[in-house]
């Protein structure tokens, strides 16, 4: 378990380097999938390009962190469910669209609100990736709670993360807190891996007119910046609000769709964003693989 005194660190200047960090056997690559601020779309982008990757053939899992709002079994079609001992003693993870999912939703049903604080928080996520029958994983994708608070500086400072992800949408407030996820997860000495620009625009089912809602460019904008990749956008789409409300991610769903396609497209450039590093890391160019590799 993490020493959660850690939690009152300055964030002025990075902990210290915590070479026992925890890798979840058998997963390759941790990815968190964050946001600096909630509304902007991390379960629903976290929960597509999850399904995206698993369609290329690659053996995924996705951990719903995000304790006090879990929204991936709806959005997975697995509301209901619930968790199940694996012959292994462990727990045994629910299986839909490819993906082997575990949430707090599966354990607390219903609208009961999980009322807890940091360190209750960050030791459910911790058993989650430790007492999970994961199984053989290429990717396990972490969606996490919104903010830079108790639940990510836990994940960050105790587990082996290969990297995380932002989402963000095109305004200046949202941008400005992606920021600060940015600088979190850098002065924690996790790296980025690159930055998603939700509701980017909208584009007119009927006319084909493009309305930019929400602004437009800001994501791309602050990705060059701070010196991160820009993973791509993703477009207002009534499919996407659909396909969350019932169960089938749009990823999923039989109808190509240019939402579709950039959701295939992120999840392409993640995996080399994820392969590139991985390749300097066993050329010896980089040290972030001395902390952060596992087999």
């Amino acid at each position: 378990m993490p020493d959660f005194q850690q939690k009152g660190l300055p964030l002025a200047t990075p902990p210290p380097q915590q070479p026992s960090r925890l890798a979840v056997p058998g997963a390759k690559y941790i990815i968190a999938v964050a946001s600096g601020k909630g509304g902007v779309g991390k379960s629903t982008v976290a929960v597509n390009f999850a399904v995206a990757l698993a369609q290329t053939g690659a053996k995924v899992g996705l951990l719903d962190a995000d304790i006090y709002g879990p929204n991936v079994p709806m959005m997975t079609g697995t509301e209901g469910k619930q968790l199940a001992g694996a012959p292994s003693g462990k727990i045994a993870p629910i299986e839909k669209y490819g993906l082997k999912i575990v949430s707090i939703g599966f354990v607390n049903q219903g609208d009961t609100a999980v009322i807890w604080r940091g360190p209750l928080v960050g030791r459910m996520i911790q058993q989650f990736l430790t007492d999970v029958e994961w199984g053989e994983l290429d990717y396990l994708i972490v969606d996490m709670p919104p903010g830079t608070g108790d639940a990510q500086l836990t994940l960050s400072q105790s587990v082996a993360l290969a990297g995380a992800v932002i989402v963000t949408t095109p305004q200046d407030v949202a941008l400005s807190d992606a920021k600060k996820g940015i600088n979190m997860f850098r002065k924690v000495e996790v790296p980025v891996l690159g930055l998603i620009e939700n509701m980017s625009y909208f584009a007119c089912p009927h006319c084909g007119e493009r309305t930019e809602i929400f602004s437009h460019g800001g994501g791309k904008a602050a990705a060059e910046k701070f010196g991160v990749p820009f993973l791509g956008e993703v477009p207002l789409d009534i499919r996407i609000r659909e396909g969350g409300d019932q169960g089938e991610p749009v990823v999923a769903q039989k109808a190509d769709s240019p939402v579709k396609e950039a959701f295939r497209q992120i999840a392409a450039r993640l995996a080399e964003q994820i392969s590139a590093a991985n390749a300097e890391d066993e050329k010896g160019m980089t040290i972030l693989g001395k902390v952060f590799k596992f087999s």
